[in-house]
């Protein structure tokens, strides 16, 4: 078996442009630059950050058509493809995917400079109606020697979606989100982040940086992100959006975890940002996560692919409070 090689990973935030694609997908060419000054091989951009986020649950299927396109062929997959091969560098980012039956995704796609695509359907899916969840884990190998999954935003909260891709061989987990000041309906996860913070972030950085380092960011990261990269013993990239986000205030707080849920780098800057780490594969055979899989006994597992029959709709879980 070949050895995995160390790889250079990178993570990013930022504040996208609902519905403005040219507009998105120019600073995220300013992004893969930089990255590629910094010796990056993998670079992992948020959900939906091509098309924008939160102002799709709004949109009419006419709408959303408008924003929609091929995972592959579209501009946006060609673009990732043009930044692999010009870079020899695995990137991903997220769109609104069209496929040839008319079904609409919120869909991670990843280009690698070998000229192979990716795709992962998000599983959870909830922002629209008019849009379908995904059905199956996304896991392959990368040209840089790395065996890879993706999870998007609430697919990684469900702890049996990470470990499904852990079983498959996954070593690093690549998470992009658009999440953070949320109206999550629960006094203890996320919250509301006021606009008038982020708009006077420049005059008084430290007052947002505050509400980004607390509860309704890093801190309700802190509770559950680390145990998905420790208890699967794998690597995770955490990239998410940033700023206004139609009328949400994301947290970014985008960070690199060690198969020891350790961070390697992070930010919690108000404002578009990347974060960079060598990810060692010496710490994968000896993490507690691994250890802990090989110590699984399945035949007692009957009961996780069970319904309990209070199984809800992702949408419904997401909106009530709302309603």
């Amino acid at each position: 078996m070949t050895e995995t090689p160390s790889i250079r990973c990178a993570a990013a935030q930022f504040q996208h442009t609902p519905g403005d694609r040219a507009r998105n997908l120019e600073i995220m060419d300013g992004m893969v630059r930089d990255a590629a000054a910094k010796g990056v091989q993998l670079l992992v951009f948020p959900e939906c950050c091509i098309s924008g986020y939160w102002h799709l649950r709004n949109l009419s299927r006419e709408q959303l058509l408008e924003l929609a396109e091929p995972a592959f062929e579209g501009l946006s997959g060609q673009r990732l493809m043009q930044w692999a091969k010009e870079f020899q560098m695995t990137v991903g980012g997220g769109i609104v995917e069209l496929d040839d039956n008319g079904d609409l995704y919120n869909t991670y796609v990843v280009a690698m400079p070998d000229g192979r695509f990716a795709k992962h359907r998000k599983l959870h899916c909830f922002i629209n109606a008019e849009m379908k969840s995904g059905d199956a884990y996304t896991v392959f190998d990368t040209p840089q020697g790395w065996r890879v999954a993706v999870l998007i935003c609430y697919d990684n909260n469900i702890v049996e979606n990470v470990r499904a891709c852990a079983l498959a061989g996954a070593k690093l987990l690549l998470a992009p989100h658009q999440t953070g000041g949320c109206d999550s309906g629960s006094p203890f996860a996320m919250g509301v982040v006021e606009r008038a913070l982020w708009d006077n972030r420049e005059a008084d950085p430290e007052a947002i940086e505050a509400e980004f380092k607390g509860d309704k960011g890093r801190g309700w990261l802190m509770r559950w992100l680390p145990a998905r990269a420790h208890d699967n013993g794998m690597f995770l990239a955490f990239s998410n959006g940033v700023g206004l986000d139609d009328n949400e205030v994301r947290t970014g707080n985008a960070m690199l975890l060690d198969p020891y849920g350790r961070i390697l780098d992070e930010t919690w800057a108000a404002g578009d940002a990347l974060v960079v780490a060598e990810l060692d594969p010496s710490l994968l055979a000896t993490s507690t996560g691994q250890r802990w899989m090989r110590a699984r006994r399945p035949e007692l597992y009957h009961p996780l692919t069970q319904s309990t029959g209070a199984e809800e709709d992702t949408r419904a879980v997401r909106f009530e409070h709302l309603d």
